[in-house]
């Protein structure tokens, strides 16, 4: 005998089914998947105390560097990451789903390039016919370049050898090359345990800026854990200004270098949050347009679509 079932009586049904797996769903905290390059963001909010009680769980992946991240954040294999402006923006200019919703900045004299100690390059018009390790496309190659176009010397006139910090610094102690452009804490490793000499810095010629870029999906679906998770990076950077020699020694011990080579490299970079507002967008703009126009960021980017102001304002920046 068939039984028939009035609509009401389906839709009740439906519903109390339903309901224990909507309890379970709105009760357990929704997940975060943040990239982290080694003593990069996990590091910061955990020696803050800013990693405790979170609304929210955090599924942390590792990265060795910037351009892995953010062909996981192109991949939507994680939803946050740290990197580099101009990495950043090189990814953003080839069509990957992303945005850049906070950022931080650093002194410019965290972006160097160094010479060994008993080198006889004096100035920078001294690196003409010279080789100069490098990393291709991020903070570096355009600072370099911006360093060298300060002073008058055309880009053909020196030698670049593409390397990434592992390679570079064996070829920089090595005498392969003769110069390298690099950034914090690898020029105070150079200079504090090889003897290196900083010959010129990128103070007033870069934005030195990183960003927290997110997953256009994370951007739509995450709003309220971004929004908490950017509002515990920029007070977990206020706190390290305050307690930089505990936060150096906590970062030292996870990436196995001298605890005075992270306070050096700390002192020098002053790494602070600021918002993403017209300011910075105008430099960033510029700094972008000046990149591409070297070759640094392969297509021109524009800046205000690439960035979400929204996050600066709704922390009242």
């Amino acid at each position: 005998m068939t039984i028939a079932m009035s609509r009401r009586a389906l839709l009740g049904a439906a519903t109390l089914l339903a309901t224990p797996a909507i309890a379970r769903a709105q009760a357990a905290p929704r997940t975060l998947r943040v990239g982290n390059q080694r003593g990069g963001l996990r590091s910061l909010l955990e020696v803050s105390g800013l990693a405790r009680d979170l609304p929210y769980r955090i599924e942390w992946s590792e990265f060795p560097a910037a351009q892995p991240l953010l062909e996981a954040l192109n991949a939507n294999a994680v939803d946050l990451g740290s990197m580099g402006d101009l990495n950043f923006f090189s990814v953003y200019s080839s069509g990957a789903p992303i945005k850049a919703i906070a950022a931080t900045r650093s002194d410019g004299a965290s972006q160097n390039i160094v010479v060994r100690g008993d080198s006889p390059i004096r100035s920078v018009a001294d690196l003409r016919g010279k080789r100069i390790a490098a990393a291709r496309g991020g903070w570096t190659h355009y600072s370099l370049l911006a360093i060298l176009h300060k002073a008058g010397i055309p880009f053909s006139d020196v030698r670049f050898a593409w390397l990434l910090p592992a390679e570079a610094a064996l070829a920089f102690r090595t005498g392969e090359v003769d110069a390298w452009s690099v950034w914090e804490p690898y020029t105070s490793l150079e200079v504090l345990n090889f003897n290196a000499r900083v010959l010129a810095d990128a103070r007033g010629l870069t934005p030195s800026a990183s960003v927290l870029a997110v997953h256009n999906d994370a951007l739509t679906q995450r709003r309220e854990q971004l929004l908490d998770f950017v509002r515990r990076n920029a007070r977990g950077w206020a706190w390290a200004q305050g307690n930089r020699d505990e936060y150096a020694r906590f970062t030292a011990q996870i990436i196995r270098q001298p605890v005075p080579v992270i306070q050096r490299a700390y002192e020098v970079s002053q790494t602070r949050a600021v918002p993403i507002d017209d300011a910075l967008v105008r430099e960033f703009q510029t700094a972008v347009d000046q990149a591409q126009a070297w070759g640094v960021v392969p297509q021109r980017v524009t800046v205000a679509e690439a960035v979400d102001q929204s996050f600066s304002r709704d922390l009242g920046a």
